[in-house]
Formats: structure tokens, sequence, C-alpha cells
């Protein structure tokens, strides 16, 4: 498999680690988006979070709760983003968490200014989506 983020993990590719754990690695963006700007992987290779092994998800959380704190004193405070699938904006295919140092100043704004075309949904439609999500 031709993953740079695989690459990374098994140290084909050199990259600025920031922690590791026995299933997860933690290293800089190499195009980061703010000062410390660190992603945080599975080393084993999944596309989406809904892939991944209860025990390989436990640890890659567990290693991002860890590093939280770390992130947050850079700016005091941080965004943590995951993009689950390409439409959804993941460039990589391999499940990553965006753990990006966040201030005032950088003019990234709230999530929701994000999304220009938002849909003015109906209580009806709410209750159709709810009802969707509750039953699988």
């Amino acid at each position: 498999m031709d993953c740079i983020f695989c690459k990374i993990a098994n140290g084909t590719i050199k990259a600025r680690i920031v922690s590791e754990s026995k299933k997860s690695i933690a290293f800089l963006d190499a195009f980061p988006l703010t000062k410390g700007h660190t992603l945080v992987i599975p080393k084993n290779h999944y596309s989406k979070m809904q892939d991944i092994t209860p025990e390989d998800n436990s640890d890659l959380f567990s290693l991002m709760y860890d590093l939280i704190p770390k992130i947050d004193s850079i700016t005091g405070s941080s965004l943590i983003s995951i993009h689950n699938g390409k439409d959804a904006g993941q460039e990589i295919p391999h499940v990553h968490i965006h753990l990006i140092p966040r201030s005032q100043s950088d003019g990234a704004g709230a999530v929701h200014s994000m999304f220009k075309n938002r849909p003015k949904l109906s209580d009806a439609e709410l209750d159709e989506i709810l009802l969707k999500l509750k039953t699988g």
C-alpha cells in the first residue's frame, strides 16, 4: 500500500514525532495550519473511523487525550478534528485526528462558519433523521 501515514508509522518516512504508544503515533503536520498542528494516527491502516478495531480506537484516543494539554499550552485552546471520508475533506485515506492550536487571531472561526450551504430543516425532517440515526 502506498500510504504516506503508513510509511510514517513504520519509519520509512521521517516525521517530527511528538509522542507514540503501542498502536498509535503523533507527529507534527508537515503543512501546519497553526504552530503546533499535530496529527494522531493509528499505526495500522484504516480508511475510516468505523473500520478501526476497538483496541486500536482506544489506544488512538488515549494518545490524543494525553496530548491535548500539551497542544493547549501553545495558545490556550485547540480544535480537534477528524475528517471521515473524502467527501468530508479527508485528503489522506488513513484515519487521523488533527490537534490544532487555536486563537482568536487565527482567522479560522467556528465550525459553523465552514458550511456555506446549511440546510433549513423542518421539524418533520429532523424527526425523520433522528429516527434513522436511532434505528440504524
